[in-house]
């Protein structure tokens, strides 16, 4: 028995020394301003350094828009984004017809445009974006009435990938109202067409108008009526004989002077036998 029990001493003892070497030792509390320090560094770790590991994109576009058939629709699409855009980036635009149905990518942006190549759209889409500048807008050419439907832009901008990465837009197609509108060719014809009108009456006018007057003077004049200086049947003298100037009358010889002074007195006669007809 007294071999067992130094035997337990001599074992348990090293442990009984090992807990009285530590049973000196107090524990300490931390101190409240090590505490407030500590939680200011982790705040500041997860606002710097989070958004680097999750980070988000909004993407914005009107919610209709409203084009008459034939004109040229410009689908605005704009994002922000906490990384400044790179070759990783992608814009891709879907069409869902407004009967229904499942949307269909008809455009696609990865470092150059990608416009479709067949289909409704093809030829008719044109890249307008900048995104340097946050721009992803495409251009519809000649708007049809079966263009009408919901339209989506969606931007990937890696690490970005959360947020709302896509928008909608509404597009509402209608015929276009009838209007006149005076062609090249009508506006010639108008320029060369009126003025032969005017013309042409003004021609016909002058044709007709002398015969008018012709028939007037063929018209039957009674003794009555003749005038002062006139006789039925007979015109006046002074119509048919040509009063000589001051030159002629001059260098005319006697003879023709006696002649001339015989006209200049037969109105005088001749009024007088107006009279007796009277």
């Amino acid at each position: 028995m007294e071999s067992l029990t130094q035997l337990g001493l001599v074992f348990f003892r090293p442990i009984v020394m090992r807990v009285n070497s530590f049973s000196h030792l107090k524990m300490r509390r931390p101190h409240r301003g090590s505490t407030a320090l500590n939680v200011v560094l982790l705040l500041y770790l997860v606002t710097f350094f989070a958004p680097s590991l999750v980070s988000s994109i909004t993407v914005s576009t009107p919610a209709e828009l409203h084009a008459s058939k034939g004109d040229t629709v410009t689908f605005s699409c704009t994002f922000t984004s906490s990384s400044s855009p790179t070759s990783k980036m992608t814009v891709d635009w879907s069409y869902r017809p407004q009967s229904g149905g499942p949307p269909q990518t008809f455009f696609h942006f990865s470092s150059r445009a990608f416009p479709p190549l067949n289909g409704q759209f093809s030829g008719r889409i044109r890249w307008q974006g900048s995104p340097a500048q946050g721009e992803a807008s495409i251009s519809l050419i000649n708007a049809t009435l079966n263009d009408n439907g919901t339209y989506t832009c969606s931007v990937r901008n890696p690490p970005d990938v959360h947020g709302s990465p896509t928008s909608h837009t509404v597009l509402t197609v209608t015929p276009k109202a009838p209007s006149i509108r005076f062609s090249d060719v009508a506006v010639l014809l108008a320029f060369i067409l009126l003025p032969s009108g005017i013309i042409t009456l003004i021609l016909i006018g002058r044709m007709l108008c002398p015969k008018k007057r012709r028939s007037q003077s063929k018209t039957y004049r009674s003794p009555i009526e003749v005038t002062e200086g006139e006789e039925y049947g007979i015109h006046p003298p002074e119509d048919k004989v040509k009063r000589p100037s001051c030159c002629e009358l001059y260098l005319m010889d006697s003879e023709d002077e006696d002649v001339y002074y015989d006209l200049k007195k037969r109105p005088h006669m001749d009024e007088g036998y107006a009279e007796s007809q009277c």
